[in-house]
């Protein structure tokens, strides 16, 4: 997609921000809410402006502190990725995933083998897998006298721990990308009482090839639900295997659990292999790794959802791995393979011919689940205000959670800002940052940029929730 886009907002948001010096006072809420959390002023990092200078007059920011200062953002890093997206892909843009027949089919036998080759799909979820091997069984597929190879070669990404990032491997949230991505690589469980048998029936999806999984877990008449599943007492450290020692309690109800798969590298080649036997296929060869052969035509592709529904996924729900698969889409179509090293150059080049030099930001997996990422409050504000009078501003803000509604900021309980603001929110140990945009009773639209980063700063959300409330009041007018 063309980067030749209006730039009315450039010089106009760098002239507004540049003002910043005059508005360094944080008002008295957000103060207090700082000592309440034992977090000190100078940990945050903040700006308030309006979304739109250039048509409502508004030359000076409502607030600014600190805002020329590189803070880690956690996931509101996302919104660069997904607004590079927007503008580099198209928000109609789509990824494909190609099945290839090498072999011949007759009386429901390929003689030879299947292949499948993933091109980044953030959202090949067990569904859509199962619809695959469907159209597969389509071509008059029923065995297979070969193999199912798995072609992930479009992405050359080292395969990280899981447990590396913070020591949680079991975390959905810490999945790697994949070319070919399959259900986040996460089994889910869903456990229902069986108020007749004293147990629990557990269902596990999708199907995995060769993994023994335990069906059912012992009752109790616990009324109280409390903290399930460590009562469960699963054990997951057996790839073969999944299993439980302790019991369910019934006043759960039913609940549903999601996990990843403690083998990653080999979570695909099970994942193809335990749907294909659960709709009635046959395979004599096994599921591995392996390239499409050169020259050979697709016997069919499916297609992803749209970018504008992936991006919703990856906002609202702060999807690090599919805003991993996104970041690495944007290399991945400027060559023929994709690495973060490639991604980083592609978003940094696109935020030089967008916005100058001036507060590059630093980019490390495009996810916000990082150490290493940095921007300015102040860049991250002007790229909102770019966005907002851009073509793509719709598909963007309604991909961002709005507070008290929905995504990660349902659990909001701002009375002030509940159905106001549309913000990305973002959380580590040591990281906690809300950016997005701000409606005002009069009408004004806000840009609120918010980061604290300290020790302690998942205790200073509720200061950050008192600023975007503070904003909704247009600063106490």
């Amino acid at each position: 997609m063309s980067l030749n886009l209006p730039l009315k907002c450039f010089a106009a948001c760098s002239a507004v921000l540049a003002s910043l010096a005059a508005a360094q006072s944080l008002p008295p809420e957000v103060e207090a809410a700082l000592a309440r959390a034992k977090v000190p002023r100078e940990a945050l990092a903040a700006i308030v402006v309006d979304a739109a200078p250039l048509t409502n007059g508004k030359t000076t920011p409502l607030l600014g502190y600190r805002a020329s200062v590189p803070v880690n953002p956690a996931s509101v890093m996302k919104l660069v990725t997904t607004y590079a997206g927007l503008e580099l892909l198209g928000p109609a843009y789509t990824w494909s995933t190609p099945v290839y027949v090498d072999g011949t089919i007759k009386d429901g036998v390929l003689t030879g083998n299947l292949v499948i080759q993933g091109r980044g799909d953030p959202k090949l979820v067990m569904e859509r897998l199962w619809l695959l091997l469907r159209r597969v069984q389509g071509l008059g597929i029923k065995t297979i006298t070969g193999d199912i190879f798995l072609d992930r070669s479009a992405f050359a990404v080292a395969t990280p721990n899981p447990a590396d990032f913070d020591g949680e491997p079991l975390r959905p949230y810490n999945a790697a990308p994949d070319a070919l991505l399959i259900n986040y690589k996460s089994v889910v469980m869903t456990f229902v009482p069986n108020y007749t048998s004293g147990l629990a029936n557990v269902s596990f999806d999708p199907p995995l090839a060769n993994v023994q999984m335990q069906s059912t877990v012992a009752l109790t008449t616990a009324k109280d639900c409390g903290d399930y599943r460590s009562a469960l007492a699963a054990d997951f450290s057996d790839p073969f295997r999944i299993s439980f020692k302790g019991s369910y309690p019934v006043g759960c109800g039913e609940r549903v659990w999601p996990v990843a798969y403690a083998d990653p590298a080999s979570y695909a080649e099970r994942a193809v292999g335990g749907m294909w036997l659960e709709i009635g296929g046959n395979l004599k060869g096994r599921v591995r790794e392996g390239r499409a052969p050169a020259g050979l035509k697709s016997a069919f592709e499916i297609t992803s959802p749209s970018l504008t529904e992936v991006i919703r996924d990856i906002n609202k729900f702060s999807n690090n791995v599919m805003a991993q698969q996104l970041f690495l889409t944007l290399g991945l179509k400027a060559g023929q393979t994709a690495s973060f090293e490639t991604s980083r150059n592609v978003v940094q080049n696109w935020w030089r011919e967008r916005f100058g030099e001036q507060d590059l930001p630093v980019l490390d997996n495009g996810s916000g689940l990082s150490r290493q990422e940095r921007i300015t409050p102040q860049g991250l504000a002007r790229m909102l205000q770019t966005a907002y009078l851009s073509g793509a501003m719709p598909e963007l803000m309604s991909s961002l959670p709005i507070t008290g509604i929905d995504g990660t900021l349902k659990s909001s309980k701002s009375r002030v800002s509940q159905g106001w603001a549309h913000l990305k929110s973002g959380t580590l140990r040591d990281s906690t940052a809300l950016a997005g945009y701000v409606h005002t009773p009069s009408g004004r639209r806000l840009v609120v940029v918010a980061v604290v980063n300290h020790p302690n700063a998942p205790a200073a959300r509720p200061a950050l929730e008192a600023l975007v409330d503070w904003a909704v009041k247009e600063g106490g007018k």
